[in-house]
């Protein structure tokens, strides 16, 4: 991914690999989606959508949505936006929102480099979750790796003064990339102290594929820092 600076974008940091999809995930695309799903085409007005003033968290990347819909009900007094491009992964979600009748959670299934440029405000954001992206571990491709000097500029605009960027991985070179294009960034600083990562805090879920790597002996790395 180019430096994003100045809006523009030639190398993207997700490849589609949507995998198989549900009868039951398609139910709740063509259902559900337009209950919960959030367009692209204009800046969204927080309170409008929620139908409240409530502190709001930005989950880039969900996945299958199991950690998202968890934070979401254990939150109920917060509010939250996902970003999601494979489809199945939102089905998902979709269904787990829906069982657990939560309320407080909307989605985006588009490219979250051009959902925070054209959608999200500025100072709009509490909190900005990057759990387990694609760590792109080729050398050739770390150009992908969506951490990069221009994604984090765009963070530090939609965050308000105090508000924690919190990522997360389980590639330590991945880690320590992070940790690099953090400490250049003079919006933000390490919640941890310079150089350091962070432990869990206990509002990230441990997921099951975290678990098994756990078990593996395989590390994870959490970063938080606060906007200035």
């Amino acid at each position: 991914m180019p430096d994003t600076g100045n809006h523009t974008r030639t190398i993207r940091s997700f490849v589609k690999r949507e995998g198989r999809m549900t009868r039951s995930q398609q139910r709740a695309l063509d259902g559900l989606l337009p209950r919960y799903g959030l367009a692209t085409d204009t800046m969204i007005d927080p309170g409008a959508v929620f139908g409240r003033s409530a502190p709001l968290t930005l989950e880039i990347g969900f996945g299958n949505g199991e950690s998202l819909a968890t934070m979401a009900a254990q939150e109920p007094a917060a509010d939250f936006i996902g970003i999601e491009v494979h489809r199945p992964g939102v089905g998902h979600l979709l269904l787990e929102l829906e069982r657990r009748e939560i309320t407080n959670v909307r989605v985006f299934t588009d490219d979250a480099i051009e959902v925070l440029k054209s959608c999200i405000p500025d100072h709009s954001l509490n909190r900005v979750l990057l759990f387990f992206p694609d760590p792109w571990p080729k050398k050739r491709h770390h150009k992908r790796r969506i951490v990069q000097p221009g994604f984090i500029r765009q963070l530090a605009r939609t965050l308000v003064p105090g508000g924690i960027l919190h990522m997360a991985t389980d590639w330590e070179n991945y880690a320590e990339h992070m940790l690099e294009t953090m400490n250049t960034a003079p919006e933000f600083h390490n919640c941890a102290g310079k150089g350091n990562y962070s432990p869990r805090p206990d509002y990230r879920p441990v997921t099951k594929f975290e678990r098994r790597g756990q078990r593996l002996g395989h590390g994870v790395w959490d970063l938080l820092f606060e906007r200035m």
